[in-house]
């Protein structure tokens, strides 16, 4: 199937991004040829690919794709000509930068729904001490030792990859390739490498929490990034929509994978995952209260605003480092070591952004998960969510109609 001129013209733009910063191509699984020719090319410079950009906006209306088509690369266009323009040295405020990258708007969240998780916390971890101290205890106590992390690892992945293709068929070859890695800002990280295959990074600086690994392998692998990724390439790249062959970061693309990443479990196992995976330490040897987890992470759900005004507080009001540390520290319960990791994040001039994709993807695809009439159509759209190339604004337009 012949390639859209225009859609060819988006790729290669895409990929000249990477000539800026490195990384910011997550995923590419087309031609080759194309991302030779783009990195031979000269060096591009940053306003010429934000012009480039637009002029390509301007050109989609003629261009003859289909509506759904031509939206998905229209709001992707929009978030790589503020990349260019930010590149190139241009002011843009932090809101508008979140919403050109992930067509979402942004807003500091009220610290009386963080008083109120506080307090549901404290009704499932009571005992002496500050809830923080409670909090940093519990943690503690819930770190898998690093000599036991892999078969951790191998026993999650294996336990979701079961259900997750008897739910969402993936092709026979798919295969995941765990790492353990350090150094780096994130938890966990998924580099998809086509042909259904994912090597999937964890990072060994963070201890990790029997609690949140089940949520970390649902996230990266089954059914979250690594399933979308594989079901595209079967499905949309295979029916010639090349666009899907590229994955930027700072884009909607991000937002959308993001949200589907952590709704993952609760849309493969739903309540009672924290009896699941208790079953599955104890045939590794482990103790883990699952029903516990499950309670803290329900009382702590009302915390999903803090990273992102965290973001807002250190690039929107241009507070200092040591502020937005004691916020952190504060309303997230974090320690002081973590309240410093997560400021890593948010000071990348990569990734300084993306939190939002995981606040603001969560609530609207979560919104729009449980807007379904049962358990039936929820996993239709959750599949929907794997298959088409939809939208933040294709979301919201069906939230508005409901």
């Amino acid at each position: 199937m012949e390639a859209h001129p225009l859609v060819t013209e988006y790729l290669r733009l895409g990929l000249a991004f990477d000539r800026l910063e490195e990384g910011f191509v997550d995923a590419f699984t087309g031609d080759p040829e194309l991302r030779r020719a783009v990195q031979n090319a000269p060096a591009p410079e940053p306003a010429e690919l934000a012009r480039r950009a637009a002029a390509l906006r301007a050109e989609l209306p003629g261009a003859g794709l289909p509506p759904e088509r031509a939206e998905f690369v229209e709001v992707h266009l929009r978030a790589l000509e503020c990349s260019g323009r930010k590149f190139a040295g241009a002011e843009i405020g932090f809101v508008d930068e979140v919403r050109a990258y992930f067509d979402v708007e942004i807003a500091p969240g009220d610290e009386a729904v963080y008083r109120e998780a506080h307090r549901k916390m404290d009704e499932v971890l009571p005992g002496d001490g500050s809830l923080a101290e409670r909090i940093t205890a519990h943690r503690k106590a819930d770190e898998i030792p690093p000599e036991r992390l892999r078969d951790c690892v191998a026993a999650f992945s294996g336990a979701l990859r079961e259900r997750v293709r008897e739910r969402f068929p993936l092709p026979d070859s798919e295969h995941v390739t765990y790492e353990v890695v350090g150094d780096k800002p994130w938890s966990g990280f998924n580099y998809y490498n086509g042909g259904y295959h994912s090597t999937v990074a964890i990072n060994s600086d963070l201890r990790q929490q029997m609690a949140n690994l089940p949520h970390l392998i649902a996230h990266e692998a089954y059914p979250g990034h690594h399933t979308e990724h594989c079901r595209k390439e079967a499905g949309l790249v295979a029916a010639g929509q090349d666009e899907q062959t590229l994955f930027l970061v700072n884009t909607p693309q991000c937002l959308m994978a993001e949200g589907l990443a952590d709704l993952a479990l609760k849309a493969v196992i739903g309540p009672g995952w924290g009896l699941w995976a208790q079953e599955i330490y104890a045939d590794l040897g482990l103790r883990f209260d699952g029903e516990r987890a499950e309670q803290l992470a329900a009382a702590s759900a009302g915390l999903l605003g803090v990273r992102q005004d965290a973001a807002l507080l250190l690039h929107d009001r241009h507070r200092d480092a040591d502020e937005v540390a004691g916020f952190l520290e504060r309303w997230a319960l974090t320690t002081p070591e973590r309240a410093r990791q997560s400021l890593r994040f948010l000071s990348s001039p990569l990734w300084r952004a993306y939190i939002s994709t995981y606040v603001e993807g969560y609530r609207l695809l979560g919104g729009w998960l449980d807007e379904a009439a049962d358990a039936a159509a929820r996993a239709d759209r959750f599949r929907r969510l794997l298959d088409e190339p939809l939208t933040p604004g294709a979301l919201r337009r069906e939230l508005t109609v409901a």
